[in-house]
């Protein structure tokens, strides 16, 4: 099986092609690469989200409890609807400040 691809012939880098052509839409930018049966798209700083041509993936957080990263994720189908959930934690992203000053 050539692990670029996935059931039903989609590959991970087309799947994530179409969610960054589905960010362009919203206004964002962002950037593709793929390799070892995933892809990935570079979103922004702390925001990239991972495919594997079935859905979907990205961080949304630490959870203190478990410390752990908690993540959402959507269906590769639907990269429209992906998009708008990634553009808003991309929203959410931007508007909070760094946690500290860069040390130079």
């Amino acid at each position: 099986m050539n692990a670029a691809f996935v059931a039903g012939g989609i590959s991970p880098l087309e799947t994530a092609e179409s969610l960054r052509a589905e960010l362009d839409r919203w206004k964002i930018s962002a950037d593709v690469h793929g390799g070892y049966g995933l892809a990935l798209v570079s979103v922004w700083v702390g925001l990239v989200v991972w495919c594997d041509g079935d859905r979907f993936w990205w961080r949304t957080g630490w959870d203190d409890r478990r410390e752990r990263f908690t993540y959402a994720w959507h269906p590769a189908i639907e990269p429209a609807r992906a998009a708008r959930r990634v553009a808003f934690r991309y929203r959410d992203l931007r508007n909070t400040p760094p946690p500290s000053e860069s040390i130079a």
